[in-house]
């Protein structure tokens, strides 16, 4: 369902990662992928997963750099001939101390750190990608985001001000982009187990609740999302925009 089409995924940083069971996805439906890795630490694991999908580009970005996006973009349009079909948006950061503690300790410089990355890196991405899309009659954009940004969720802490900043930011992008035949959705998973989940305190507890109270009464994983997002980015979902997709076995719909 992908033939033809041309992608950029972000935030891919091993195997069990969202952004890379994604793109396995749209690789299989026949789309080209391009990949972007953020420092040295990763970019062994990124390139050795980029090549099992013969991708033509693997590029470091770190999302605060605007001339980093801008570059990043100008490689894409270099290989893609001007054009881009998908974007997948699968980037956070808060700092551990901040996932642990109270929120209202959180401090200014971390507060702005975790917004910054988590939230204003997908208008940025978007604003790079608006003219590759319109230049290819229209592109679909999805991101990551979690029920912490809806309702507080113990030690989600700043990152659910972040996932709350990225939620509207979907909808505020959805409505300037759709004029272009630009699509932006979000995807809200359940706890998934990633590397960056470890990082939360008290991730096997989240697993557990939702293990318990959802109503499928099971958790979660990587493809579960992969198959939401091949949906959201192919077009059967071409009148779809603006809006959160759950993925977490109906948890998000109870009350306690």
């Amino acid at each position: 369902m992908f033939s033809g089409k041309r992608a950029l995924v972000l935030g891919v940083a091993n195997k069990r990662s969202i952004a890379w069971a994604i793109a396995r996805r749209l690789a299989e439906g026949g789309a080209q992928i391009a990949f972007t890795f953020q420092g040295e630490r990763i970019e062994k694991s990124v390139r050795e997963l980029a090549e099992s999908v013969s991708s033509p580009l693997v590029t470091e970005l770190d999302v605060r750099d605007d001339a980093g996006i801008d570059r990043v973009f100008g490689e894409v349009a270099d290989v893609f001939g001007g054009e881009l079909d998908i974007l997948v948006h699968s980037v956070a950061f808060a700092a551990a101390e901040d996932l642990e503690g109270r929120f209202t300790d959180t401090p200014r410089d971390r507060f702005w750190m975790a917004i910054d990355i988590s939230a204003y890196s997908l208008v940025a991405t978007a604003r790079a990608a608006e003219p590759l899309m319109e230049q290819a009659g229209g592109g679909s954009i999805v991101t990551m985001t979690y029920l912490g940004g809806e309702r507080a969720v113990p030690h989600y802490n700043v990152m659910g001000v972040a996932k709350a900043t990225l939620d509207s930011s979907v909808k505020y992008l959805a409505w300037d982009l759709g004029q272009k035949n630009i699509r932006v959705n979000a995807i809200s998973a359940g706890p998934v187990r990633t590397l960056a989940a470890r990082s939360i305190a008290g991730f096997p507890t989240m697993e557990a609740i939702v293990e318990e109270r959802a109503p499928l009464r099971r958790h979660v994983d990587a493809d579960d999302v992969g198959a939401a997002a091949e949906y959201l980015l192919g077009d059967g979902a071409k009148n779809v925009t603006g809006t959160t997709l759950y993925v977490d076995s109906g948890y998000h719909a109870m009350g306690m």
